[in-house]
């Protein structure tokens, strides 16, 4: 008898979620043990609908993750990343590849520590063949990691980025200019405690710049907002 796993896929992009489809599909017709209930969304909303649907009726066996989604309306979720948080916390036996462009390895060392993914793939190795090794791969409780991640992580560097939420929160609301004497109102923490917080994160990112935009064009090339 067939197994069935719900799979969901999340991905901005129509045509490369249909070819994540496509893998899915390759490995049922190839091997009639696997058959795959596939749901696919678009955006942070419609995923976050579909995680809370599954807490209360079924469950999620498999998601495919794009790191680089638009963050929701309501600005909980920032990033593929806060889902990949949240499906850790409600769908804890859920099994998440996650895709992203990015390749630097401060980002991938931060996706890696708070998704802990099962595979983890860059966009730019992906193809057919990528797609349906990994997907068997993480079928078999075996984690996978693309060539680019293994290649990252023989280059990996002592310096630590640790970046919690009220980081990432507070980059994003720089980068859509949100005013400085706003932000009081929006993160629980005074004027002092942001100016503090931007501090570390220059320092962090080893901006000199004085100006908040240099620090924004950082944290964007690093893969953070």
């Amino acid at each position: 008898m067939s197994k069935i796993f719900n799979v969901l896929i999340i991905d901005d992009h129509p045509i490369i979620a249909d070819a994540y489809k496509s893998a899915f599909d390759f490995i049922s017709s190839e091997n009639n043990e696997f058959k795959f209930n596939i749901s696919i969304v678009h955006n942070s909303d419609d995923a976050v609908q579909k995680i809370e649907e599954a807490q209360k009726t079924t469950t999620i066996d498999i998601v495919f993750l794009d790191i680089s989604l638009p963050a929701s309306k309501d600005g909980k979720i920032l990033s593929g990343e806060d889902l990949g948080v949240k499906i850790r916390d409600v769908l804890p036996t859920c099994k998440i590849i996650v895709a992203t462009t990015f390749n630097d390895n401060y980002r991938i060392q931060v996706i890696l520590k708070n998704v802990n993914p099962d595979g983890f793939l860059i966009k730019n190795d992906i193809n057919k063949e990528e797609l349906v090794t990994s997907i068997k791969t993480v079928l078999n409780n075996t984690p996978y990691y693309s060539k680019s991640v293994l290649e990252l992580f023989r280059k990996q560097s002592s310096i630590d980025y640790k970046l919690d939420k009220i980081d990432r929160q507070l980059l994003y609301e720089m980068s859509i200019g949100t005013k400085m004497k706003e932000l009081p109102n929006i993160l629980p923490m005074s004027m002092a405690g942001i100016e503090k917080r931007k501090k570390h994160l220059k320092a962090l990112f080893e901006v000199e710049e004085k100006e908040d935009r240099a620090l924004v064009l950082k944290a964007k090339e690093k893969g953070f907002i």
